[in-house]
């Protein structure tokens, strides 16, 4: 139990999907993890919990801090290529991820530390004042703030700055649906294609994952791109990437971006290896086996890896070195300089060239 609750924080506001159960304890619906709660507790993702009866948000306008990143970072190869994106997240998360790169954020206990604070007109006016394209909630999963991400999407919106998720997908139908209605872009972090990774490394589940990308493919206009770590023993067969790229193929189309990153020890799997170059390959072989058209690996310098090519022509249309983008032959809105094919993605005007800067931004308003 804990008592530090109190919808009298001004950072804490009102949920949107939870419902009453008959034995007095209250259910979150945000997820598919439904965590069920007396009065005070959290839930596991931490800033989700119960107070009046209710449940609540208390990470609302808070954040771990904001930086301007390349797009790219996100990843994101087929919108705005080469812009700046202005980056945030807040604490908590509703995986358990053994391997998390950002668990000192993820699993942030300390919520009156967070090092700034902005509502979300605040967010869009300072991404139009430092000239980013667009917002993206990352660093932990923004499905766990949904009410002040959504906010937040809708007042960037109204400045023509989009909206971009950094998401695992790990959602429930009803808040899925509102909160890639007000988005425009997202990378799914597709962690691993069997049920038994998602429960032992990340205690979560696949399905709701593979809901996630079947929605946004098939019923709303959000560009999305898909990455997965592939983690040395755990996730990196040829069998389970084989399936995964034949359900990307068939569930999803050929023209889906997917990126295959590299692992690094870290939070608690620090005894397992980095990645070799050699599995990203490897995978990104298959991928294009399957018909996959646009296969990239990550974390890692390939020039091969990080190119785009026209699928009308083959002519190379962009190349990559990490989050710097080279040669560009692609028009202002997307098509191959060479043979006018389309390449899918999002293209407004010539690429941008904020190339591989990291630009730390302090934000806070009170």
């Amino acid at each position: 139990m804990t008592a530090d609750i109190s919808l009298e924080d001004r950072f804490t506001v009102p949920g949107r999907y939870w419902h009453r159960l008959d034995d007095g304890r209250v259910q979150c619906d945000v997820c598919p993890r439904e965590c069920r709660l007396h009065e005070g507790q959290r839930g596991l993702c931490f800033v989700r919990g119960r107070v009046d009866d209710q449940v609540v948000l208390t990470s609302y306008g808070r954040s771990s801090g904001f930086c301007v990143d390349p797009i790219e970072k996100k990843p994101l190869n087929h919108f705005l290529p080469g812009s700046a994106v202005l980056s945030f997240g807040t604490a908590g998360c509703n995986l358990s991820c053994r391997f998390c790169q950002n668990w000192d954020i993820s699993k942030s206990r300390e919520i009156d530390r967070l090092s700034d604070s902005a509502g979300p007109d605040d967010i869009a006016e300072a991404a139009e004042r430092l000239g980013c394209r667009s917002v993206a909630m990352t660093y932990n999963d923004p499905t766990v703030f949904l009410e002040y991400a959504v906010d937040v999407a809708d007042a960037c919106r109204a400045r023509g700055i989009k909206a971009v998720l950094v998401t695992a997908g790990h959602v429930n139908d009803d808040a899925r649906r509102e909160l890639y209605a007000h988005v425009d872009a997202a990378n799914v972090d597709l962690k691993a294609f069997t049920d038994d990774f998602y429960r032992r490394v990340a205690a979560a589940r696949l399905q709701p994952v593979l809901d996630t990308l079947v929605h946004l493919r098939h019923e709303t206009d959000v560009w999305f791109e898909i990455t997965t770590l592939l983690i040395p023993g755990y996730n990196d067969s040829d069998a389970e990437i084989d399936a995964e790229c034949a359900w990307i193929a068939d569930e999803l189309g050929t023209d889906v971006p997917l990126h295959f990153t590299a692992f690094h020890p870290d939070f608690k799997m620090r005894d397992v290896p980095p990645t070799p170059p050699a599995t990203l390959t490897r995978a990104r072989g298959i991928a294009q086996r399957h018909g996959l058209r646009f296969v990239y690996t990550g974390n890692v310098h390939d020039a091969e890896g990080g190119r785009t090519s026209c699928p009308g022509c083959g002519e190379v249309v962009v190349e990559r070195d990490w989050y710097v983008i080279g040669r560009y032959r692609l028009t202002d809105d997307g098509r191959c300089a060479a043979c006018g094919t389309a390449v899918p993605g999002r293209y407004d005007g010539p690429v941008g060239r904020w190339g591989a800067r990291r630009l730390p931004v302090h934000l806070a308003t009170s």
